[in-house]
C-alpha cells in the first residue's frame, strides 16, 4: 500500500469514526427521550437502569471522540511527514 492509499484509508477511518460518534450521540438522545417519557409513567425499573445505560454510552462516546482526535492528529502528521500536500498540488 503506497502512501496515498494509506492516507485514503485513514480518511475512510475518520469518516467511520464520525459515523460512530453520531450513532452514539443518537443513542444518548433516545435514552434521554425514554427518560422524559417515563416521567409520566414512573416505571421504577426504567428510573433505576436508564441512567446506567446513559453513563455507559456517554463513556463510550468520550472514548470514541478521544480516539478520533488522536487518530486525526496521527493522520495529519502522516500527511505532513510524507509531504502529501505537494503531491496534491503537483
Amino acid at each position: 500500500m503506497d502512501k496515498r492509499e494509506k492516507l485514503d484509508m485513514m480518511d475512510k477511518i475518520l469518516r467511520e469514526f464520525e459515523d460512530l460518534r453520531n450513532s452514539q450521540t443518537s443513542v444518548l438522545k433516545k435514552i434521554s427521550k425514554i427518560e422524559v417519557d417515563n416521567i409520566n409513567l414512573g416505571v421504577k425499573v426504567l428510573e433505576e437502569k436508564l441512567p446506567d445505560i446513559f453513563l455507559a454510552v456517554d463513556t463510550n462516546l468520550n472514548l470514541v471522540t478521544s480516539l478520533e482526535e488522536q487518530f486525526q492528529e496521527y493522520r495529519d502528521k502522516f500527511y505532513s511527514d510524507n509531504n502529501l500536500g505537494a503531491v496534491e498540488e503537483g
